[in-house]
């Protein structure tokens, strides 16, 4: 594959033709690292470009220009810190804390620490309308009050990966949320309940029922859970699991997205067909 030479924060580096910006980079950083922040990408969705977050200066370009998507370009100069760029990123972890709930997004506390952004000045009044969580099923909850409209829900149940069609952006401005088609409950739907969207949601607007019931008891607790990598048994394509445990019982089945096989996607039995494992009987 034909390499280009890119200059990186004045570092010069020779990266593959048609790489992204942020692959560049190395792939999203975290808090801690410095690296370029991320929400609305992942390795198995096309960017959608919907959070901004990873936007860096290019030189020459008018634009700050989002990191996920852009192809680098031979003697192109990147800027992944700079006063506008980090202007840039307060703006948009401010603008998405004042209006939804951030609480279960990795990473986001160290992000506003590291870049001075306080959501909280806008007041109470920037939040979007209120959406009630959504339990309308019980395999997994929708809580939208969490969500930022980063469409990879969208794109995992569409064309990208299931094909099914069941939700897409409905309403516009504050009033823009996931919708199933009409507003019909799930069960009313054609949603086949792979749960494909739960793993590619970023901010915990989707999670499983028994993750969403643990944390409304008190009981989930990620620092107590062990995960082991497993086959799922329910046919023979051979879809690799990740099964995070909790006390001894499955709490959560999720994919490794660097599958071959799967690249993170399950169907019904593998996400959620766990419950006869755990059928055992009371010890005497």
């Amino acid at each position: 594959m034909t390499e280009v030479r890119v200059t990186i924060d004045g570092a010069e580096r020779s990266v593959a033709g048609g790489s992204t910006i942020l692959q560049a980079c190395g792939g999203p950083g975290t808090g801690t690292d410095g690296g370029i922040p991320t929400l609305c990408y992942s390795d198995t969705i096309t960017p959608k470009n919907a959070c901004r977050l990873c936007v860096v200066e290019v030189e020459g370009a008018r634009a700050l220009v989002p990191a996920c998507s852009r192809p680098v370009e031979d003697a192109m100069v990147v800027s992944t810190r700079s006063e506008r760029v980090d202007h840039a990123r307060r703006m948009v972890l401010e603008f998405l804390g004042s209006s939804v709930d951030l609480s279960l997004t990795p990473e986001v506390a160290e992000w506003c620490a590291e870049y001075g952004a306080d959501p909280s000045r806008y007041g109470d009044d920037a939040a979007t309308v209120a959406q009630p969580v959504k339990v309308d099923n019980d395999l997994y909850v929708r809580d939208y009050a969490k969500c930022i409209l980063c469409y990879q829900c969208v794109d995992a149940c569409g064309e990208q990966w299931q094909n099914s069609f069941v939700i897409e952006i409905s309403g516009r401005g504050f009033d823009a949320r996931v919708s199933t088609e009409y507003d019909v409950a799930l069960p009313d739907s054609a949603c086949v309940y792979c749960g494909n969207c739960i793993q590619v949601c970023p901010t915990g607007a989707l999670m499983p029922t028994t993750e969403f019931e643990m944390r409304a008891a008190g009981t989930w607790d990620e620092d107590r859970q062990a995960t082991t990598d497993t086959i799922c048994a329910f046919c023979g394509v051979g879809c690799g699991l990740t099964l995070h445990v909790q006390d001894q019982s499955i709490v959560k089945v999720t994919s490794p997205p660097d599958n071959p096989i799967t690249h993170g996607n399950l169907c019904i039995k593998g996400r959620f067909g766990y419950q006869h494992v755990q059928n055992r009987p009371d010890a005497r």
